[in-house]
């Protein structure tokens, strides 16, 4: 016995298992998407939400959650199965007519969204140093650039993860603070309720959860794997851990966009307060919770307006090139035009705001309404035996995904009527 154990001790030709550990090799397309949707966008929504409403629209993350679950997986299906982002696949297989206007609707969703995380940066270096939002935008941007242009995937992605594990302890530590009923929490979560007067914050909610852009972005990024292997087994083994990156990032982003409402209901609508800029949610947040939890919320949202900001300019850059059938790469022109389209025009708009926190709320709305064009797009071309061969939606799937795009559109019709 002991004999049979040492020679299998020797042995080096055991079979390659992906064990539970090989999970976090899988690890990293998810967390670049999900800064998107804890973006200083998502801040002003969340803060606005939990200040004005309470508790009651929690149930707005939830439902934007699997939403989002459900519309990522099905992109990084697309880009695992074909090894096209989603703006080369509509490129390649949609008519012209159809491609290009959405595609360059999602050119002007994604410097709507720049035009967020840039502000957002901007508000922080205001509240840590007292910088007019003017210098804070140009050095946000500056400092993106200088990320973008230098380095790789998997340095963006080892800083994005740190950001956003920053992010969610900063959180976290707040939310140790505050007295949070969590019954009410609990069935807020679950239990849809449109108060009057909250359409255009569900829709700022919406957006800022489900984000056009990132749908673009996951499509790219699964592309730095090197996902698509070609045979059967691999690809199925692929969708599967990838599936497992989805969840577990959109649940790290459920999580916090989630803590950001309590901490907003349980301070400051409690105390009969609405957040109607982001400095005032600091300064509010001293005297409530003590000078400490104020610069960890500044601090935190400064690094949620670069990491996002980087993703953003990413995105934009996947778009711009994949309507000239390239992949992204930072030393592609097409890229590089696209990522400085996204952030210049962004910070050129950012100069004529007057007032930044509805700049932010109006931005993610925008997002909302450009949303149904994008998954309309999706589906169609996941939908499409030419485009995924054997990997097609299954009907099931096509009809959750159509409906999705019909509930975002029916919200941005009633938003319009209201």
């Amino acid at each position: 016995m002991l004999k049979k154990l040492l020679n299998e001790l020797k042995r080096k030709d055991h079979q390659r298992y992906l064990g539970g550990l090989d999970f976090f090799k899988y690890i990293g397309p998810g967390l670049l998407v999900t800064v998107g949707f804890i973006d200083p966008g998502n801040w002003a929504s969340n803060f606005a939400a939990g200040s004005e409403f309470g508790y009651t629209l929690l149930w707005v993350v939830t439902l934007s959650t699997v939403m989002l679950i459900v519309l990522q997986h099905n992109v990084a299906h697309l880009g695992i199965v074909t090894g096209l982002c989603l703006s080369e696949a509509a490129e390649k297989y949609a008519p012209r007519w159809l491609s290009r206007p959405i595609l360059g609707s999602a050119v002007l969703a994604s410097i709507s969204t720049s035009l967020a995380e840039i502000l957002g940066g901007a508000i922080a270096l205001q509240m840590l140093l007292g910088m007019p939002i003017v210098w804070g935008a140009l050095i946000t941007t500056v400092l993106v650039i200088i990320l973008l242009f230098t380095n790789s995937y998997k340095r963006i992605e080892r800083a994005i993860i740190g950001f956003v594990s920053v992010i969610g302890l900063s959180f976290l530590y707040e939310l140790f603070l505050v007295d949070i009923d969590w019954n009410v929490a609990a069935r807020s979560w679950v239990v849809p309720s449109i108060p009057e007067g909250s359409l255009l914050i569900i829709m700022s909610v919406l957006g800022a959860v489900v984000m056009p852009h990132n749908l673009f972005l996951h499509s790219e990024v699964v592309q730095s794997r090197e996902y698509n292997k070609g045979d059967d087994r691999s690809i199925r083994r692929l969708l599967k851990y990838e599936f497992y990156d989805t969840l577990f990032s959109m649940g790290v982003g459920w999580a916090i966009n989630s803590a950001m409402i309590l901490l907003a209901a349980s301070t400051f609508f409690a105390n009969g307060v609405q957040v109607e800029e982001l400095q005032q949610a600091k300064s509010l947040l001293d005297p409530l919770l003590g000078s400490q939890a104020g610069t960890i919320f500044a601090l935190a949202l400064l690094m949620a307006g670069l990491s996002s900001t980087v993703t953003s300019g990413m995105a934009a850059g996947s778009i711009f090139a994949g309507m000239f059938g390239e992949s992204y790469h930072i030393k592609d022109i097409h890229s590089r035009v696209g990522i400085l389209l996204s952030l210049g025009i962004a910070l050129l708009v950012i100069f004529f705001i007057n007032d930044p926190f509805q700049g932010l709320l109006i931005s993610q709305m925008a997002l909302s309404v450009q949303l149904p064009f994008t998954v309309f797009l999706q589906v169609g071309l996941t939908s499409s035996r030419r485009v995924m061969g054997q990997y097609v939606n299954s009907h099931w799937s096509t009809f959750v995904l159509y409906t999705i795009a019909v509930v975002v559109s029916v919200l941005n019709v009633m938003l319009l009527f209201s």
